[in-house]
């Protein structure tokens, strides 16, 4: 029994009962035998296999009510340990949904393809308390960090371009996001920063958001989305009709890349779906490397492999009692 521990263990003092009863039962199966006399022994002397087998029936029925005592007393495994994956890590996906995200350099748009990969990225963390930062001429928190990753799955999918200014504020989304960090007591602190343009709005410069970032001990991941060169991009025409030109691609990669060095992260450039998929992967690898292991004990209900067994030797005692043994008393 060293390796189960007892959720009800005031039950087991029921088994003092056990010696007891058994105590008992000798004693008054001594008293109840009746001595006959006999004048010769040879009639009675050959003994069945009964006879020995006197006791068989009560032992049975008294090691059925020691298992389930034990039973009742709600037996757990406490042997079984386990590795826990304990990520700790806080994450801000701070995400631009200006105008320029719908080019269609990334398919169907840059802005539906990073939402559908963030998704991806997000599934693949189900211990991380994760959080969404949207900005363009402005920012704000579309969902606070949570480990409800359901609710800002959901959250997810109202974003679209145009639901603020538009412009593009790094600045702001930064230290949005860095606001939502601060107070955080996780192992490592987080934020994914995606944008396809350039500083152009916002009253807080991306630097000097860094460098709050890195006052709190907040790594932040850089991603400049947009293929090099030109990106079609869709206008609306007087009729109503959406029509596509080229625009030029103008990604500030240096200050995306100060940005990072600043806070000990790390700068990536996505020019396709399959490129931003691997950068999330790239990511999601170097943050599993800060991922602590601990130890804790799985508690497992054992009460079964002692009710059961119970509960079927007191079924072949009563089968016995009234076919094999019928005669013994």
């Amino acid at each position: 029994m060293n390796n189960y521990t007892f959720q009800n263990p005031e039950y087991l003092y029921l088994l003092v009962l056990v010696p007891v009863i058994i105590l008992y039962y000798f004693l008054r199966k001594k008293k109840t035998d009746l001595n006959i006399l006999f004048s010769n022994v040879s009639a009675i002397k050959s003994r069945t296999y009964k006879n020995y087998l006197v006791h068989f029936n009560f032992f049975l029925q008294i090691t059925a009510l020691s298992l389930l005592i034990i039973a009742f007393a709600r037996p757990q495994s406490t042997s079984s340990w386990e590795n826990s994956t304990t990520t700790g890590i806080d994450i801000i996906l701070a995400i631009d949904i200006s105008s320029s995200m719908l080019a269609q350099d990334l398919k169907p748009d840059r802005l539906l393809a990073t939402k559908e990969i963030a998704k991806e990225f997000i599934s693949g963390r189900p211990n991380d308390r994760i959080g969404l930062v949207i900005f363009s001429g402005e920012s704000f928190t579309q969902c606070p960090l949570t480990t409800d990753h359901d609710i800002l799955l959901n959250l997810f999918k109202d974003v679209k371009s145009g639901m603020i200014q538009d412009g593009t504020a790094i600045g702001m989304g930064l230290a949005t996001s860095v606001n939502r960090l601060k107070d955080s007591e996780a192992i490592s602190k987080v934020i994914i920063l995606l944008t396809d343009g350039e500083n152009n709005q916002g009253s807080i410069a991306p630097l000097t958001a860094a460098k709050i970032a890195q006052q709190f001990g907040i790594r932040v991941y850089t991603i400049g989305v947009g293929t090099e060169g030109y990106a079609p991009y869709p206008f609306k025409t007087p009729f109503g009709t959406t029509v596509y030109q080229d625009v030029e691609v103008n990604i500030d990669e240096e200050t995306l890349q100060d940005i990072s060095a600043y806070t000990n992260g790390k700068y990536f450039r996505a020019t396709s779906n399959e490129a931003l998929s691997s950068i999330y992967r790239d990511i999601d690898e170097l943050e599993r490397s800060k991922i602590e292991i601990k130890e804790f004990s799985k508690k497992k209900e054992e009460y079964l492999k002692f009710a059961i067994p119970s509960l079927v030797i007191l079924l072949i005692s009563f089968m016995l009692k009234h076919s094999l043994f019928r005669t013994i008393t």
